[in-house]
């Protein structure tokens, strides 16, 4: 029998710079973009404003991380379930045709249902007792004499 190897670890990501990840790499790289872009053509108080924000919104989206998950798929965790109603309601009215109708198929299936039981004879229960009593090695035939099969 083959043995294979199974992988452990696999929800830890790469590390590319020390304890950096290329996600977490790559947040940071957008974010000092739009940092230089803001410092190069923003007066001094719009570049304090972007930076605390973009700089702020970016170390959190590369670092923090809810019930072991990154904080964009907890951001989108967010947004799905705002997005999706917390109720399901089914709203569904019926004419009185249609209310007439399942009415008169449930009395349709009742009637239906009526079964005749047969009687019961003494025969028929021996012969039942001696197949389960031999675990099913006896067969009861239609004869009145039961006969035994033994494989």
């Amino acid at each position: 029998m083959q043995q294979f190897v199974v992988p452990q670890f696999i929800d830890v990501e790469d590390k590319i710079f020390g304890p950096i990840t290329t996600r977490q790499f790559l947040i940071l790289l957008v974010a000092s973009g739009v940092v230089f872009l803001a410092y190069r053509f923003a007066d001094l108080v719009l570049f304090a404003v972007i930076l605390a924000l973009v700089g702020g919104g970016a170390i959190v989206m590369a670092f923090v991380k809810i019930n072991g998950q990154a904080f964009h798929y907890f951001l989108l965790n967010i947004a799905q379930t705002i997005k999706t109603p917390n109720r399901r309601i089914w709203y569904n009215t019926y004419t009185d045709k249609e209310l007439n109708m399942f009415r008169m198929w449930g009395i349709a299936e009742e009637q239906e249902v009526v079964v005749k039981q047969k009687a019961v004879r003494r025969e028929h229960i021996r012969n039942l007792s001696l197949q389960v009593n031999t675990g099913g090695y006896f067969k009861a035939d239609d004869e009145e004499e039961p006969t035994v099969h033994i494989p």
